[in-house]
């Protein structure tokens, strides 16, 4: 195992990208990182980051903040969980531990939103705790130099790779090693079409040796996505339109949208028609001016199918709560969901 360290660390100091939180040891913004990476890739998340960091340059002043503030700012991100549990942990940080961020694995790990691997990151390179920070780049390394066929998203194959990872960590500088077993997972053992010829550790690599790289690292099937359509209708009023807030356990919490008419399937434009915008007074009439054509918009569970229906009402046709009334031109100062902002795009409204 000592020689398989040596290369993995040797490989690193070579080949190791030049990212900007590598630059620093300061806790938060490792956390700031970790979780912005933790559904979004690195050339998307740098500039994220960057934005994030300047706006919110402490633990203090994202604590300070509004989560409307926030979710603006994380807008283009997705997964905006991540984004409300930053801002409840930073203000647990703020309030109840004056700012000083936790210092080892078990305590990170109590922070909102913060996972395993995510706890052991900020540990190990922070802190220089010993703490082995597994994410899907390291299990596939582990799987594949090792030979290991247990799936790596079940109980068994986390515990199993965690294990193995604790093993290989070394007593002197985790955060380095921790570092050089992700990259090494990201550029040179990547999930497809990986350059095994001219891996440093081919020789002993059990997956190559025995030509089972496409079958490892072995993983549950993932359940079906569900497919959803939404209709949303861009309400225009004197240079005024309607938006509301996301509430409940549903997708995009407390980010802002156009009215919504969900249905169970794909409507042609005469059936689009025929919908009634959600709390519009009975009797009401409206002039449709436009309806896009659907866009589709993938998460992790679920397909959206999104419409954007432009109509024109007159004042006895005022949409009643939950919506509430803004001008046109301040839609861009409300945190909406990307799929929306892409609507607006794609119509020539922003």
């Amino acid at each position: 195992m000592n020689g398989f360290t040596t290369i993995i660390h040797r490989w690193y100091s070579n080949n190791k990208r030049d990212l900007p939180w590598r630059e620093t040891t300061d806790p938060y913004k490792i956390w700031i990182s970790e979780v912005i990476l933790q559904q979004t890739r690195i050339d998307q998340g740098i500039p994220y980051y960057h934005k994030f960091i300047e706006i919110f340059p402490d633990v203090h002043q994202l604590a300070q903040a509004s989560e409307d503030e926030v979710l603006k700012n994380w807008q283009g991100l997705g997964y905006y969980t991540r984004a409300r549990n930053l801002h409840s942990a930073a203000r647990y940080i703020s309030k109840e531990l004056n700012g000083e961020f936790p210092r080892c694995y078990d305590q990170i790990l109590q922070l909102k939103g913060v996972g395993p691997y995510t706890a052991a990151a900020i540990a190990s390179i922070a802190f220089d705790h010993p703490s082995p920070a597994v994410d899907g780049n390291v299990c596939r390394l582990l799987a594949r130099y090792f030979g290991i066929s247990t799936p790596v998203t079940s109980e068994k194959g986390k515990k199993e790779f965690r294990k193995l990872a604790a093993e290989l960590l070394p007593d002197n500088n985790p955060g380095l090693h921790n570092q050089a077993m992700m990259e090494f997972g990201a550029l040179q053992c990547t999930p497809q079409k990986p350059d095994c010829p001219h891996c440093p550790l081919a020789k002993s690599c059990m997956a190559f040796s025995n030509q089972m790289v496409r079958e490892l690292p072995v993983k549950i099937k993932k359940r079906k996505q569900r497919k959803r359509y939404f209709h949303y209708y861009f309400i225009k009023n004197q240079n005024y339109t309607w938006l509301e807030k996301r509430s409940g356990k549903d997708i995009w919490k407390n980010l802002y949208q156009f009215p919504l008419v969900e249905t169970e399937k794909e409507l042609s434009e005469e059936a689009v028609l025929s919908l009634k915008p959600p709390s519009f007074p009975i009797g009401c009439k409206s002039n449709v001016r436009q309806i896009s054509a659907y866009r589709k918009h993938i998460l992790s569970h679920q397909i959206i199918f999104a419409r954007l229906i432009v109509i024109e009402i007159n004042n006895n046709c005022l949409p009643e709560t939950p919506f509430f009334r803004i001008p046109e031109n301040e839609i861009s100062a409300f945190a909406l969901p990307r799929l929306i902002e892409k609507l607006l795009t794609k119509n020539g409204d922003v």
